[in-house]
């Protein structure tokens, strides 16, 4: 992309020093919406410095390291469970990493369908958040360094050495609108899709969501800083299935699945309010994550990408029950945001009811809670040390 000139150019250090002495002007991005409207822009971009944004929703490629620390005698654990739900241990001694997505080791699955998949990885990092007593086993094969083979105890996450969240990929750039087409009840990541698309799910924020307000990943990358868990975390990498290079609109926003965010930080200063483990019936464990990236408007041309509005974003009626388990992309139909938070869209000429997966109540509580701790002088920026890949 070729770079613009721009009226307006602030930086990263001029915002944060606004932030050190009590100056700094912040919005959420619903709030920015309005302002652009009325004055555009140039004259927001003038006034305003960070745009914060919100989403809550089921976010699968989750997870935590945890090291459970030194066992007397030492152990280098090969197999690991935590609350009976198995955690990778091919990482060092008393490392290991859970998934939210793995379920109970005794769980049915969907022998008994649809399956409830009551407990999995994403349940025990609330639990462990909640600071409930979570049961660990492990067990080795045993060397001269290490010579346990087993040990059962109860770790709390106040008394581990370490325990950090690692989302591989959070924060989806645009999702699809799931349906189903087929004439039997099938049961999705999306949630239970009934038969004749008598249902639409959908999962976004849409208007509040972190990289809908900056399309272009401009001022997102290595090292910023974000609302993560109930705690502050950053983004580390662009996270898997990153694909920025789809079909746009004029403004920039992406039409379809897009870009997504790898990204960390510290569960020991989380809270369980907003990393939920969930049940999604008849597919399986994960974890509802609350993300939350501020926005630092350091042009004019970012304070036009934040004033984004649901009625601006479209994305692609998909078919979960033939087209996209065999591999197939094929869209139905568009469909804005707007429409789809209005309880109904229009499919083939008949109105069909939507339904959410992402919490924008959610979503505008971590927009406000972020503001308020920019405002408070408790939350820096990070400046990004490159930004994600935009093509």
């Amino acid at each position: 992309m070729s770079k613009k000139k721009h009226k307006i150019n602030k930086t990263y250090k001029q915002i944060n020093d606004k932030i050190k002495s009590g100056d700094v002007v912040v919005v959420t991005a619903e709030e920015i919406i309005d302002i652009v409207r009325e004055n555009g822009p140039e004259e927001a971009a003038k006034h305003v410095d960070i745009v914060t944004t919100g989403t809550f929703a089921p976010m699968c490629s989750s997870g935590a390291v945890i090291n459970f620390g030194h066992t007397q005698p030492a152990i280098k654990a090969s197999k690991v469970w935590l609350n009976n739900v198995s955690a990778y241990a091919g990482m060092a001694a008393v490392d290991c990493y859970i998934g939210a997505t793995e379920p109970c080791e005794d769980d049915p699955l969907n022998k008994v369908w649809p399956g409830e998949f009551k407990y999995g990885g994403g349940h025990v990092i609330e639990d462990l958040l909640a600071g409930e007593k979570v049961h660990i086993k492990a067990s080795a094969y045993g060397t001269s360094c290490y010579p346990n083979k087993y040990v059962e105890d109860e770790i709390e996450l106040s008394k581990l050495p370490q325990a950090t969240l690692c989302n591989p990929r959070n924060g989806y750039q645009n999702y699809n609108c799931a349906v189903n087409m087929t004439k039997k009840t099938i049961y999705t990541y999306m949630g239970i899709l009934k038969p004749n698309a008598v249902n639409a799910n959908y999962c976004s924020a849409g208007q509040l969501s972190p990289l809908f307000n900056d399309p272009y990943y401009k001022t997102i990358g290595l090292g910023t800083r974000i609302f993560l868990g109930g705690g502050q975390g950053h983004v580390t990498w662009h996270g898997t299935q990153h694909k920025p290079g789809v079909a746009r609109t004029e403004k920039g926003i992406p039409l379809s699945p897009s870009g997504t965010l790898w990204v960390m930080g510290d569960m020991k200063q989380m809270k369980p309010e907003w990393l939920r483990g969930i049940s999604l019936l008849g597919y399986g464990c994960s974890l509802a994550v609350g993300l939350g990236i501020p926005i630092p408007i350091l042009n004019e041309e970012m304070a036009m990408y934040t004033a984004v509005s649901d009625e601006d974003l479209f994305t692609q009626i998909i078919d979960y029950g033939v087209d996209y388990p065999n591999g197939k992309s094929k869209s139905l139909g568009q469909v804005s945001y707007a429409d789809l938070k209005s309880g109904t869209i229009k499919l083939n000429d008949r109105e069909i009811q939507t339904v959410p997966l992402s919490s924008y109540v959610k979503a505008k509580e971590i927009a406000e809670i972020l503001k308020g701790w920019i405002k408070k002088g408790n939350f820096l920026l990070g400046e990004p040390q490159f930004t994600l890949p935009s093509e």
